[in-house]
């Protein structure tokens, strides 16, 4: 059995570091993917920490880990491109004339996802489509409702239940009219069939597919019956990423990299309840951050399976110092499961507002999300991964002025690591015992896992105390994705 899912941890995560010229546009190479969530920091200015993400598109700009802002547009990225990013205008934060910048890149469902739909047909003041992530018939989505496509994207819609007997189910340019055949295969019984050919004999096959590959720039596009009126909608071909996903009790736009582990999810929330949240993932989320983005004004609520007995009732916030909290409005005081998670009627999810969550799932010598305690001196606590970390954001839950996000990776800095940046502060990027800044928070990233060095006040301190961490990274593997012992 292999060790690890994971090829090569670049192709999904990667921290790359460049010099910025102070022009614009500005195209950044080397990630090793076409990533889906890019988090910058200038290194050596006090500027915010800026993540964009594909989901949101180009468009929205950015938001700071360290703010309770939402979308920024002043500061927005040209494109997502095959191996890395461009940068667009007033980018000057990551790309300033000779400052020392670091991206951390993650890859969702990337440039050319797949997903599959299954399709039924109800009684909704008329007979109505609806849609369903898998072959799970337990819960289908609302009638009829506007479906979220991404370009480059391939979709299966599987249209075999019974229900649709008598329904062909198509795709066109216009509502109830008007076949779109680009990228467009129909199946009946696993043959391949024309337009003519699928809608004829469609009921009566046993299996029933309706396949679409979508088109860079395609047009306004409609589902509907190629027999009856009025029992379908609109579909929007994204050129941001993600694809309709209904697997809550909301209908999300979601990017998943199942593989890593790792999803992008957009909602719109509507009134004051709670609510389940389809992620995408095919397994249970570690660890989710969420963010309201159509205003300002709200924390960034970050939820983690180590937090204590019963996790998904406390919660830690990103901007702040602040340690663990308990509240019931965030998480529903309910785990996710590997379809969805719960959200409360706190304000990041209620009132119609936008908000986004970022999801990881634990994978074995890739990804790991956990507790340490310290042990209250140099010699300080290790903490085993199964890998060689790669990236280590690291957070006290004590409740003191020093519960900053710590966060080192091994491209900035080699043994002894002791120049965090701090997703939670502008600071520039800091070191022991010398300039730009004296600090006290000190790591080794070992071939197994991590070890603190230097104790003092940066994470409470004293023996006993608990911090939260993340970590990517990947030990080096054999073509079998097993550890190497030597190389």
């Amino acid at each position: 059995m292999a060790y690890t899912t994971i090829d090569k941890h670049k192709s999904h995560f990667n921290t790359i570091l460049y010099d910025g010229t102070g022009s614009l546009p500005r195209a950044i190479t080397g990630v090793g993917h076409s990533p889906d969530l890019v988090w910058a920091k200038d290194r050596d200015t006090a500027y915010n920490p800026q993540w964009h993400d594909s989901v949101r598109g180009i468009d929205e700009g950015a938001i700071y880990s360290n703010a309770t802002g939402g979308n920024d547009t002043t500061y927005h990225m040209d494109s997502f491109d095959t191996d890395g990013f461009t940068m667009g205008s007033d980018l000057d934060a990551i790309n300033g004339s000779g400052k020392k910048i670091v991206s951390w890149n993650w890859l969702a469902g990337g440039k050319a996802p797949t997903q599959t739909y299954k399709v039924v047909v109800v009684s909704d003041s008329g007979n109505k489509y609806r849609f369903r992530n898998s072959t799970d018939t337990a819960t289908f989505g609302a009638s009829a409702v506007t479906l979220d496509l991404q370009e480059g994207g391939t979709y299966t819609f599987d249209v075999s239940d019974s229900t649709l007997n008598s329904h062909p189910f198509v795709i066109g340019t216009a509502a109830n009219s008007s076949e779109y055949s680009t990228g467009v295969t129909y199946k009946l019984d696993g043959v391949t069939k024309t337009y003519s050919q699928y809608t004829s004999g469609f009921s009566a096959a046993t299996s029933r597919q309706l396949i679409i590959t979508v088109a860079a720039s395609a047009p306004a596009l409609y589902y509907w019956c190629s027999a009856h009126s009025g029992m379908g909608g609109a579909i929007n071909t994204n050129a941001s990423h993600g694809s309709s996903n209904f697997d809550g009790s909301i209908q999300t736009l979601v990017s998943a990299n199942t593989t890593s582990g790792f999803s992008i999810v957009k909602w719109s929330n509507s009134g004051s309840s709670a609510a389940t949240i389809g992620h995408g993932l095919g397994a249970v989320p570690a660890t989710i951050f969420t963010k309201k983005v159509s205003a300002s004004g709200d924390n960034w609520h970050v939820g983690h399976h180590k937090l204590d007995s019963s996790p998904w009732g406390d919660y830690v916030i990103l901007n702040n110092t602040s340690g663990k909290s308990t509240a019931t409005n965030i998480w529903n005081d309910t785990a996710p499961t590997s379809t969805v998670f719960s959200t409360g009627n706190h304000g990041t999810f209620t009132g119609g507002s936008v908000t986004m969550a970022y999801c990881f799932a634990e994978k074995q010598g890739y990804s790991r999300f956990g507790k340490i305690t310290t042990l209250g001196n140099n010699n300080n606590a290790f903490e085993f991964t199964g890998f060689a970390p790669q990236f280590v954001m690291l957070k006290p839950i004590v409740n003191d002025s020093w519960s900053n996000f710590y966060i080192w990776d091994n491209i900035r800095d080699s043994n002894l690591n002791d120049k965090p940046l701090y997703a939670n502060l502008s600071t520039k990027e800091a070191y022991y015992g010398g300039s730009p800044a004296s600090n006290y928070a000190q790591i080794d990233m070992l071939s197994n896992g991590f070890k603190i060095r230097r104790d003092g006040n940066w994470g409470g301190g004293g023996d006993g105390q608990e911090s939260l961490y993340w970590a990517w990274g990947q030990s080096i593997v054999g073509s079998n994705n097993v550890p190497a012992t030597a190389r």
